[in-house]
């Protein structure tokens, strides 16, 4: 498929016209309807305009983000379900029922990260990140806006306040009909390595000691984002983990900060996306930690209060809904 960039010309008329070149979109992190953060529960309506449903056939299997009028972030881990019937929806509250607020928009361009994949002798789930262009821009309103991306200088440290959000399992075990959000600090990658051994640097994680918060399964692609003032930055993509919710065993992230180079390029001309550096307070306690000589008991099921299904074997595994996956691999092989 053709693609087509506006150029402004020579380096005179760049200079003389800079201002047209610039991108007319509107600062991002900007959630004007967020008035109070809950961790565990339903969104309230416009409470994260950037977030992103993939749907098939009304099926909804992966999240996403989105970052300029006209590109969503989401994992590379999602892209082999991506069909030409694949459908984005912003602006949804819920997946059943009326969503007046919702546009939505088929793909144009699925580029994966060149270097997903293709490791041989560390994690497999390295660099699980993809941008999605859709096929025509959309219009920002208080229940569509782009999310700011993390700086390449960004420092999250053990222990920052981070949100996810999403349509995945939930501790019902089904996908959730409502968007959810909830509250998970940062796990440093030396305490997280305790869980991942092959753990990269190119990922960060989250979770709480307890467990009963996490991303699940539905949830892959979805953003994690901390905030900066006013401003909302996202952190990482929901990419992969050990059950969901389990106590001592945080879900792993794509570092979003160590791909600005790689999505400018990719996104190029003048409609980049807002790329803000996050800097954590003090000093990152996780530079002292140390696995524990003795391993932990083996983790059990969180007693109630769970806000993801935690009732996974102990696996590494990408953040689908199980039934979901079923129905789309028989799409696919099915040549509907």
């Amino acid at each position: 498929m053709a693609l087509y960039q506006f150029l402004c010309g020579s380096t005179m008329m760049i200079i003389l016209l800079s201002r047209g070149c610039h991108s007319q979109q509107p600062v991002c992190g900007k959630a004007v309807l967020n008035t109070r953060i809950v961790g565990g529960e339903d969104a309230p309506p416009g409470s994260w305009p950037w977030q992103a449903s993939l749907q098939n056939d009304g099926s909804h299997f992966c999240g996403g983000s989105l970052i300029n009028d006209q590109w969503v972030l989401t994992a590379a881990h999602c892209v082999p379900f991506i069909n030409l019937g694949t459908v984005v929806y912003l602006g949804l509250q819920s997946l059943p029922g009326l969503n007046l607020n919702a546009v939505s928009r088929h793909l144009s361009v699925v580029t994966s990260h060149p270097s997903y994949g293709l490791a041989t002798n560390v994690n497999r789930f390295d660099n699980d990140l993809c941008l999605l262009k859709l096929s025509a821009p959309v219009s920002f309103t208080h229940y569509i806006q782009p999310i700011c991306l993390a700086a390449e200088n960004s420092t999250f440290n053990t222990g920052v306040e981070s949100w996810i959000t999403g349509f995945g399992i939930t501790d019902n075990g089904t996908v959730a009909n409502i968007l959810q959000e909830v509250m998970v600090p940062i796990v440093g990658n030396n305490q997280c390595r305790c869980t991942y051994s092959d753990l990269t640097g190119n990922m960060m994680c989250a979770g709480v000691p307890a467990g009963g918060k996490d991303s699940c399964q539905a949830d892959s692609g979805g953003p994690m984002v901390t905030k900066q003032g006013s401003t909302w930055i996202q952190s990482g993509v929901v990419s992969y983990g050990k059950g969901c919710g389990l106590p001592d065993i945080p879900g792993v992230y794509t570092r979003v900060s160590l791909y600005q180079e790689w999505i400018s390029s990719v996104i190029a001309g003048s409609n980049q996306p807002g790329f803000v550096e996050y800097t954590s307070a003090g000093v990152d306690s996780d530079q002292f930690f140390e696995c524990p000589t003795t391993a932990p008991p083996p983790p059990t099921t969180p007693d109630g209060g769970s806000v993801f299904d935690s009732g996974e074997s102990m696996i590494h595994f990408f953040r689908f809904p199980s039934l979901c996956l079923l129905v789309i691999s028989l799409y696919v092989l099915g040549g509907a």
